[in-house]
């Protein structure tokens, strides 16, 4: 599943170890994730990018949804101290929810064009490049809504359309075909239902990259947040999202990163055009082999 996003109703709608040659870092492609030597990367799919309501998927209709993406990180632990990091992830994706149904579930499918700006410095040494960023076509959107509950399940597909070059700094593409299962739920409650509590997961299992002969581990990213919603345009909330490398990369070792974030969110519902926008922000902590940020994110949603 491509990123899941807020439910949209008319109602309420993201180590370099210094001592080797090249260490390179990919501040978002769009995962914010770090590139060791070996180019090998955590994962696809980027922290934070959804947040309440991250497993209630919308009622029947053609939406498109635009990602605004912004990272920011001048941290590293256990890398270098001299180190910067600017990603912009601009991701337009188009969403179809069908009448249909699959399994008892509404049938779903979207698909994610991203376009990617990181501006990287280690030292002296500073790249910027903008470019296509890596496709997400999610070909399944499984999606049930039972008393106070909403279920999600779906199956995406990242293929290599982006830029990657093995040994550079920055890359708006990794270079590798990605599988991407989510599966993610969601609880409405409180005497009048407005207080809702959601998770959201997603495992990744990568292919090789043909430019550098290395599989990537598997990563794993939970994601979501407790919301309240104040009215019929408004909702506020806190989110927070975890993200790991569970298995390790073929080849050389590479570690298995990880990181946490956490901050709040806020959505409104633009009365009239149907537009639903949201501003989230967290700070990231905790983090294992690769850098600790920044992120903000904010999303347009339209039905059509």
């Amino acid at each position: 599943m491509t990123p899941l996003f807020t439910k949209v109703t008319t109602e309420t709608l993201a180590r370099m170890n210094t001592s080797r040659t090249w260490i390179a870092l990919a501040a978002m492609s769009l995962s914010l994730s770090f590139t060791a030597s070996t180019q090998a990367q955590t994962a696809h799919y980027p922290n934070g990018v959804e947040g309440i309501k991250a497993s209630s998927l919308p009622p029947a209709g053609v939406y498109v949804r635009d990602y605004n993406y912004c990272y920011f990180a001048n941290e590293f632990p256990g890398g270098p101290v001299d180190f910067n990091a600017t990603a912009y992830v601009q991701g337009p994706r188009g969403i179809w929810i069908t009448d249909q149904k699959v399994l008892g579930g509404t049938y779903g499918a979207s698909v994610l064009v991203p376009f990617v700006y990181q501006d990287i410095s280690v030292g002296a040494t500073q790249q910027q490049k903008f470019g296509l960023g890596d496709l997400m076509l999610e070909p399944l959107l499984l999606s049930w809504n039972v008393g106070d509950y909403d279920f999600a399940l779906g199956y995406g597909l990242w293929t290599p359309t982006g830029d990657f070059q093995a040994g550079r700094l920055v890359n708006p593409g990794k270079g590798y075909f990605g599988h991407m299962l989510s599966l993610g739920a969601s609880r409405h409650f409180g005497e009048d239902k407005s207080w809702t509590l959601t998770a959201l997961n997603r495992y990744e299992i990568n292919h090789e990259n043909p430019d550098t002969d290395i599989t990537t581990g598997d990563a794993w990213t939970i994601e979501g947040g407790l919301s309240k919603t104040l009215s019929k345009s408004v909702e506020v909330g806190a989110i927070g999202y975890v993200q790991a490398k569970v298995t390790r990369d073929s080849g050389p070792v590479a570690p298995r990163d990880s990181i946490v974030g956490f901050g709040p969110e806020v959505s409104v519902l633009i009365p009239g055009i149907d537009l639903f926008a949201s501003v989230r922000y967290a700070f990231e902590f905790a983090a294992s082999d690769r850098p600790e940020g920044h992120l903000l994110n904010v999303t347009f949603t339209k039905r059509f």
